[in-house]
């Protein structure tokens, strides 16, 4: 009876850490999260977002440089008021990713 308990106490540690990270995003090495390209132009939204962005200071998904021009590289986003290549919701929790502001070094970390 012991080992049964043991292993539904694990079972339930485990589901708790998976649904307290904040973050369980699938930012890929090629700079795209599900299909989407992380640079260009992008649009910040109250609703209906492409993405839900938190901006953190450490151990991001996502270097971001915002730039004013050619946003062409991983990680480089111009901020725009229409056209974006893509939308973003900027939240305090439950995120898609996290990304950390950079002034040089853009991208995957």
């Amino acid at each position: 009876m012991r080992g049964g308990q043991t292993c539904g106490f694990a079972f339930v540690a485990s589901t708790v850490l998976l649904l307290a990270s904040p973050s369980l995003a699938q930012v890929s090495s090629s700079c795209t999260y599900e299909g989407i390209n992380l640079w260009g132009d992008v649009q910040a939204v109250e609703s209906f977002p492409d993405i839900k962005v938190q901006v953190v200071t450490s151990f991001p998904d996502l270097r971001v440089e915002q730039v004013t021009s050619f946003p062409d590289d991983c990680g480089q986003w111009r901020m725009v008021d229409s056209f974006p290549d893509f939308a973003v919701q900027f939240v305090d929790s439950f995120p898609d990713i996290q990304i950390e502001y950079v002034t040089s070094f853009p991208g995957v970390p």
